[in-house]
């Protein structure tokens, strides 16, 4: 038996967008090796709905694990139970998204598991009944590709990269109860939660990101990247680089690049960015990137597919003018 687990996230009782890609790409996975698809939904009690939606995106079976002590992210009680969800199903191969919660969550199962780990996953095959998996390495400059010589399989996957398809089955759900979950939990303790403010899309959902560099010379100026996200709609989120996170002028949530989130938007739109290489590894596998510099030899102009040389607090408005007019159909 070869069947593949995917391990799913949910936000105040709703399915994150990574999990619908999660679940696609373990259905790709689990064709490959011949075996079945399941789901693994952790969280309070009340959230049989999301559950019941894994199945329309190809999930034969969702693991509905509802409690108390689950109601939020643990690290250690949703790695427990995801470890001995793995072990009691026999799973060949699990897949994480590579979120937030996901780089936390697949290292601690790993090491419960005492498997390896392929992070921030892009494509994957099966090569003679060996899974392999294609991953960027040297801040996106390349990619990897690596074989795995353990059992069970264990990647995340970047969001925005395995498009989430929806099937006929609708799949059925399960309960499932994992036990000591108190065990050894002491060692970590959650104190508070702080969600960051505004109502737009995660910047590591959305597909389609705006980002704002040190070109934008200072936070008084964001109102103009706020005016092109709201004509872009509302799949669109803000982006900001290192530097302009470090000047306190965004938060940390917003943070595109290596020690911040990684994206792969269909659209990225980069706003007086110069393109250090460590902005480039949070965001140059998006389908489209488009900058804007004053700086023609800018760094983002290598990797961008259109570029515009000239000042953003001049351009940036025109082009919100004119994706109004497209979207009005004028």
């Amino acid at each position: 038996m070869a069947d593949v687990l995917a391990v799913v996230e949910q936000r105040d009782g709703k399915l994150r967008g990574v999990s619908r890609e999660g679940v696609t790409a373990a259905v790709g996975l689990g064709e490959k090796l011949g075996g079945s698809v399941h789901a693994l939904l952790l969280g309070p009690p009340g959230i049989s709905q999301a559950a019941s939606e894994l199945g329309r995106f190809g999930a034969e079976k969702s693991l509905l694990g509802e409690a108390d002590l689950l109601s939020d992210y643990h690290p250690h009680r949703y790695a427990v139970a995801v470890t001995e969800a793995v072990k009691s199903g026999g799973y060949e191969a699990v897949v994480f998204g590579a979120t937030a919660q996901g780089k936390d969550l697949a290292p601690r199962v790993a090491a419960m598991l005492d498997v390896p780990l392929a992070s921030d996953v892009t494509g994957y095959d099966v090569v003679d009944g060996t899974v392999t998996a294609v991953r960027p390495v040297f801040s996106g400059k390349a990619f990897a590709t690596v074989a795995f010589s353990a059992s069970p399989v264990l990647l995340s996957i970047r969001p925005n990269v395995f498009q989430a398809r929806e099937r006929e089955a609708p799949g059925t759900v399960e309960a499932f109860a994992p036990q000591g979950l108190d065990s050894g939990s002491q060692g970590v303790r959650i104190k508070e939660f702080q969600a960051s403010g505004g109502e737009s899309k995660d910047v590591a959902e959305a597909s389609i990101v705006v980002t704002g560099g040190r070109g934008m010379k200072g936070p008084e100026n964001w109102e103009v990247l706020e005016d092109l996200r709201e004509a872009l709609g509302s799949d669109a989120a803000l982006g900001a680089s290192r530097a302009v996170v470090d000047a306190g002028w965004r938060p940390h949530g917003e943070q595109v690049g290596q020690t911040g989130k990684t994206v792969a938007p269909k659209l990225y739109i980069a706003l007086g960015i110069s393109g250090a290489i460590q902005h480039l590894a949070g965001m140059r596998t998006a389908q489209t990137i488009v900058a804007v510099n004053k700086d023609a030899s800018a760094p983002i102009f290598q990797v961008a597919d259109y570029g515009i040389v000239g000042d953003v607090l001049e351009i940036v408005p025109r082009l919100a003018q004119e994706v109004r007019k497209l979207k009005a159909g004028d």
